[in-house]
């Protein structure tokens, strides 16, 4: 049976909902609000974006905020090796069925803070990502309904112990440890995320470059899976894999993940104190 929360019905596309959704904090505040990058402005919001929003009528510059992470969400359900190249790279076949694996919500951090190398591995890398971020729970959804579960889309990093990976044949210390899932630096409502350029740069160089066209399964593919599974609650993230170019960072790099029609999402890294 499919289970599609109808607690807030979403207006339709094309409205007051296609907009850049940001979360910061601003004199110890977090609010969501909606960013104007023309003006350079962020217009907060009162309570949750998800349903209608509802301005308070403060407008801030967005010099005076400091950006979250666009959501903290319940749990981080990504995909393996859902571009060829990539799981050619690292001598993997493309599996018969979406690889899915999870990245907990301690994981994550927002544009500009520290990725934080962990002690136990000497191999960590990037993984430059689209994600979506649902929008109403929902469970069992069919492919004619994917597009009103979504509230819009972002940037990620998908960072991995690559080491700890292979070695433990697992992934969930390789993936899951504290600051592994940078996501920014806001979520863009109204995007066709079908043939997007994806890119991730090292202190300014290119090391990925990539389009969403390029994905084994469709982001619709993917929902309808993963919600056969389980129940996809608002907020929750979907990492729908890397291009090919994956490779390691070192202590002090600045790795940024840019996605068309999005933004770019920039972290340095530290050795963790």
């Amino acid at each position: 049976m499919v289970v599609i929360h109808p607690f807030h019905p979403f207006p339709p596309r094309g409205d007051v909902r296609t907009v850049r959704i940001a979360r910061y904090t601003h004199e110890g505040e977090v609010t969501f609000g909606v960013v104007d990058a023309q003006a350079e402005t962020v217009a907060a919001l009162a309570g949750h974006p998800f349903g209608e929003l509802q301005p308070t009528g403060v407008v801030l510059p967005l010099s005076d905020v400091r950006l979250l992470s666009p959501m903290l969400p319940s749990k981080i359900v990504a995909v393996g090796r859902n571009y060829a190249a990539h799981a050619a790279e690292l001598g993997n076949e493309v599996p018969e069925a979406p690889l899915t694996f999870f990245k907990p919500s301690t994981a994550v951090i927002g544009p500009t803070e520290n990725i934080a190398y962990p002690p136990f591995s000497s191999d960590v890398q990037y993984e430059a990502e689209l994600a979506v971020v649902i929008g109403r729970m929902c469970r069992e959804v069919p492919h004619s309904r994917v597009n009103d579960v979504i509230l819009g889309y972002t940037c990620a990093n998908d960072v991995t112990a690559r080491d700890v990976q292979q070695r433990e044949g697992q992934w969930a210390r390789a993936k899951g440890f504290d600051t592994a899932c940078p996501l920014g630096p806001w979520i863009e409502t109204d995007l066709d995320p079908a043939d997007l350029a994806i890119t991730c740069t090292v202190n300014g160089e290119l090391r990925q470059a990539g389009r969403t066209s390029q994905m084994v399964r469709s982001i619709a593919d993917l929902i309808v899976h993963i919600s056969d599974a389980m129940t996809l609650l608002p907020g929750d993230v979907i990492l729908t894999g890397t291009p090919a170019g994956v490779g390691p960072l070192a202590v002090g790099d600045e790795v940024a993940v840019t996605v068309e029609g999005i933004g770019t999402l920039s972290n340095r890294v530290v050795k963790r104190g």
